[in-house]
């Protein structure tokens, strides 16, 4: 199992074996952070690579609650997945996978631990993610999973800046 670096000055993320993690320090308070990635109406406008939207198709936030994020007018990829446990403003877990059968990647989903850590007027947002196998996290860093989720915390970001 060889580590990997794969984040830029601003985001950080590692993966090794089936584990991934992703660290961002976001200059905003942690209710509001929370807020932009659990309301509807702000997904559209940071998630995805730049240059895309998305489309929220449903998105309830509570344990046993299913989410489902896709490209506005079926563009890209569409990610889906269970809520396992919401504790506002702290902590999410859910799964997460993409909707892509034609590819035959329709075995379990991945699992994310979603904190938010109260800095002060700042929020330090890590995801962990427990992918089911190497095999399929490295299938999706091959896909542009890194690409992609630099692009949308800047994305994310943005949107933070605007909303203070």
């Amino acid at each position: 199992m060889t580590r990997r670096e794969l984040g830029d000055e601003r985001t950080a993320i590692t993966a090794e074996g089936a584990e991934m993690v992703i660290e961002r320090v976001f200059d905003a308070p942690r209710e509001l952070v929370w807020a932009a990635m659990t309301s509807p109406e702000h997904i559209p406008h940071w998630w995805g690579p730049h240059g895309t939207t998305a489309r929220v198709v449903e998105m309830d936030v509570r344990p046993g609650g299913a989410w489902r994020i896709g490209g506005a007018d079926g563009e890209g990829v569409a990610f889906f997945g269970e809520y396992l446990e919401v504790e506002p403003p702290e902590r999410i877990v859910r799964t997460s996978g993409p909707d892509m059968p034609e590819l035959g990647t329709g075995g379990p989903p991945a699992v994310e631990t979603i904190t938010f850590t109260d800095l002060g007027g700042r929020t330090r947002m890590t995801y962990h993610a427990r992918f089911p196998s190497e095999d399929v996290l490295d299938f999706a860093l091959d896909q542009g999973m890194t690409k992609g989720v630099l692009e949308q915390f800047d994305r994310l970001a943005d949107l933070l800046t605007t909303q203070r």
